[in-house]
């Protein structure tokens, strides 16, 4: 692979002691690394991302699991093609699908369908999290966190004070 000025890339070779190499078309660009991932974000199908950026799914894998960056990226993706997913889920169970039911008789009739098992299972997943944005907050808490704050405050008077002694 050439580099911008038109000489081979090199790349860090792992193993006993840090080798560089010539890159081959197998190794991982940051090219393929970015269409790997956007891909993975815009599908949640590691085979076609692998496919997009012209890399085996094993590789895919491999790299994954040897690299910590990637891994967090990988991450990354998965969880926002689950949100995308989650979102349009929302949006059926709130809108509904248009079904066509065809009649014996040849004739057809449109109806919106709510898919009231996806409608449930969402409200099961996000329980917890509404029950916790709704409950007011109890007194100690406010206590708490008002005596938090009180003393935040302090702290920046006095950094204010030693700032403008010290200027």
């Amino acid at each position: 692979m050439a580099g911008k000025d038109g000489a081979s890339e090199l790349v860090l070779v792992g193993g006993k002691r840090a080798q560089k190499r010539k890159a081959s078309s197998r190794d991982w660009s940051k090219a393929k690394e970015s269409e790997f991932l956007s891909v993975l974000a815009d599908t949640c199908n590691v085979t076609r991302a692998a496919a997009e950026a012209k890399v085996s799914v094993s590789a895919a894998y491999r790299r994954r699991r040897m690299d910590a960056a990637f891994r967090a990226a990988w991450l990354d993706a998965i969880g926002a093609a689950y949100q995308r997913l989650e979102l349009v889920l929302l949006e059926r169970v709130f809108v509904g699908t248009e079904k066509i039911v065809r009649r014996k008789d040849g004739s057809e009739e449109r109806m919106i369908e709510y898919p009231n098992q996806l409608a449930l299972t969402l409200l099961k997943m996000h329980r917890d999290t509404a029950v916790e944005a709704v409950a007011d907050a109890s007194a100690d808490d406010v206590e708490e966190i008002r005596d938090r704050l009180l003393e935040k405050l302090e702290r920046l008077r006095k950094r204010e004070a030693e700032s403008d002694a010290s200027a």
